[in-house]
């Protein structure tokens, strides 16, 4: 072994704070995808503000790999007691599980809580430590206190290392936007076919006879209050879906103390009382859609809301891609283009790891043919 990695360490960490935000932003940022939701601020915000803690069933056990007193690799690790707020559905699984009177939990997460962001999952300084990152991922894993370990919208390139490692790889389909350099919101209705930009207009056109007017604001303009109304916004939607919002105020205010410079609030405002907004997080290559909800609904309202307003400040902003979060075929039709993601799973039980090897080797073919179906259909000329 390698003089250097032999004096390697690990340490698991319940607390970010334990490995600090100069040592950990300052690692995110030599990663090929750092974007805001892997930072300190947005990480320790979910931790702090107990929307992802040991009570909501995402309890932190982030590995760290040290060198003395130099991080030279961590990652963000959950342990899971359950599956909810993922965006990678492995309740199929955890269901085989407990038909064999096997336990699938607790189990082994590393992902941004809430959020079907791809980005770095693996971060190190170099190849050696990487490999030092998913030696300790494993031996964790096959301590006996977990069935499996599961990484969710890793790069590309991590993806790769992980399957040299042995584990099995997902794959699923979002829809990302790309700016084509585009002068203004006219000209990219102009790179669509006809039928695209006509009812692309014709929504616009409804919420603008509405009456519907918009407030833009940035993080560091948004004021307790707007965090309050954006709050009930928020929950309504929740509510309208009989479902409980993941993340609870004292986040949103954290955030927008910690990151302002990432974060872009619409507020819609009919006849003086606001009914609507959207929140984005952004950098200055991407923004990302992951926030929305209304008091008030009106014809076309979500989508002037929380795309079309997006858009012109992408196109304003010369941001290159707009990443609309999970799912969503009706995003096709307003210029979006369909984007491969994947995962990676390591289960210890040889049974079942074989079973859901045959299972995503079948689930590949459809999610390729799917693929192919949506290039078939693109909303560009």
């Amino acid at each position: 072994m390698n003089s250097e990695v032999s004096h390697y360490r690990m340490r698991l960490v319940d607390s970010l704070s334990e490995i600090g935000q100069a040592n950990w932003d300052g690692l995110l940022q030599l990663q090929t995808k750092p974007n805001p939701f892997l930072s300190y601020a947005f990480l320790h915000a979910l931790h702090e503000s107990g929307s992802a803690s040991t009570k909501t069933g995402w309890t932190p056990r982030f590995i760290s790999i040290w060198n003395g007193q130099e991080l030279m690799a961590a990652m963000p690790l959950y342990e899971k007691s359950h599956s909810y707020g993922e965006y990678v559905f492995d309740w199929a699984w955890a269901n085989a599980y407990h038909q064999h009177d096997v336990a699938y939990y607790p189990k082994l997460l590393s992902a941004i809580p809430f959020t079907p962001i791809e980005g770095n999952r693996l971060l190190a300084r170099d190849q050696q430590a990487q490999q030092a990152l998913i030696r300790n991922l494993q031996a964790i894993t096959q301590s006996g206190l977990y069935s499996s370990c599961h990484l969710l919208f890793p790069t590309e390139p991590e993806i790769g290392v992980l399957q040299q490692a042995g584990f099995m790889t997902r794959q699923g389909v979002q829809f990302h936007w790309q700016n084509q350099n585009f002068q203004d919101f006219e000209d990219f209705l102009m790179h669509l076919d006809q039928k695209k930009r006509k009812n692309i207009r014709a929504e616009r056109r409804k919420v603008s006879q509405a009456g519907v007017q918009f407030q833009h604001l940035r993080g560091a303009d948004i004021t307790e209050q707007d965090w309050k109304f954006f709050k009930q916004c928020y929950d309504r939607t929740y509510a309208e879906h009989h479902s409980s919002p993941y993340l609870n105020l004292d986040f949103f205010l954290r955030i927008g103390q910690e990151m302002p410079k990432h974060l872009y609030l619409v507020i819609a405002i009919l006849d003086g009382r606001r009914i609507a907004a959207a929140l984005f997080i952004y950098d200055h290559q991407t923004i990302y859609g992951r926030y929305w909800g209304c008091l008030e609904h009106l014809p076309c309202l979500h989508f002037e809301t929380a795309y079309y307003q997006a858009l012109d400040f992408c196109i304003s902003e010369k941001i290159q891609t707009f990443e609309g979060g999970a799912q969503g075929e009706h995003k096709l039709a307003r210029g979006f283009l369909p984007h491969k993601t994947y995962s990676a799973h390591y289960l210890n039980e040889p049974a079942f790891a074989n079973a859901v090897a045959h299972f995503l080797e079948r689930e590949q073919g459809g999610i390729e043919r799917y693929m192919d179906e949506l290039n078939e259909h693109s909303p560009f000329k």
